[in-house]
């Protein structure tokens, strides 16, 4: 974040450094409030380009491995130019190299999510899926596993048949 704000703050200073060139060329004809302008312009410029970019940016630092299972894309008022292009701004992906199998169940699924948003911290949730049953668990508090691997105090949400997450983690 701080390195996206000396960024955003050298982009102004370069589009004002732009502005003066062109006012020296021009032998000092353009009206005093273009360089500012320009600059508040270049710095809207450049913290757009980051909000679009982050997405692709974050996904291809990913390691081998960590598929993105889900994103969610953003559309707001005050950003208008979000109603045309809408910007990816949250994201789930699943540690599809380290999902974990019972023998004995064989349909269930024990994975990590990592969930991403631009401007929190990467949350990690290790989640159990029943492929056929079309649920999950989230195992942080008050599961236990069972010698035959059945877990016993799970908390089981009910999924779609499609949801996206349940598809990546169960036909892998």
């Amino acid at each position: 974040m701080f390195l996206e704000l000396i960024a955003t703050v050298f982009a102004g200073i370069a589009c004002a450094g732009v502005a003066l060139l062109l006012n020296i060329a021009t032998g000092w004809r353009l009206p005093k409030w273009v360089m500012p302008v320009t600059a508040g312009l270049g710095m809207i410029g450049m913290t757009i380009s980051n909000e679009y970019t982050w997405f692709e940016r974050t996904a291809e630092r990913l390691p081998q491995g960590v598929d993105i299972a889900m994103t969610v894309q953003e559309q707001s008022w005050l950003r208008p130019w979000t109603q045309v292009w809408p910007y990816t701004k949250r994201f789930v992906a699943a540690d599809i190299a380290t999902t974990r199998t019972n023998e004995n169940l064989p349909d269930q699924r024990l994975t990590d999510l990592y969930f991403f948003g631009r401007w929190s911290p990467v949350t990690q949730v290790p989640v159990l899926f029943d492929c056929v049953g079309a649920r999950s668990a989230v195992l942080i508090d008050g599961a236990d596993f069972a010698a035959d691997g059945t877990v016993s105090n799970a908390d089981w949400d009910v999924l779609l048949v499609d949801d996206p997450v349940l598809t990546l983690v169960c036909e892998t």
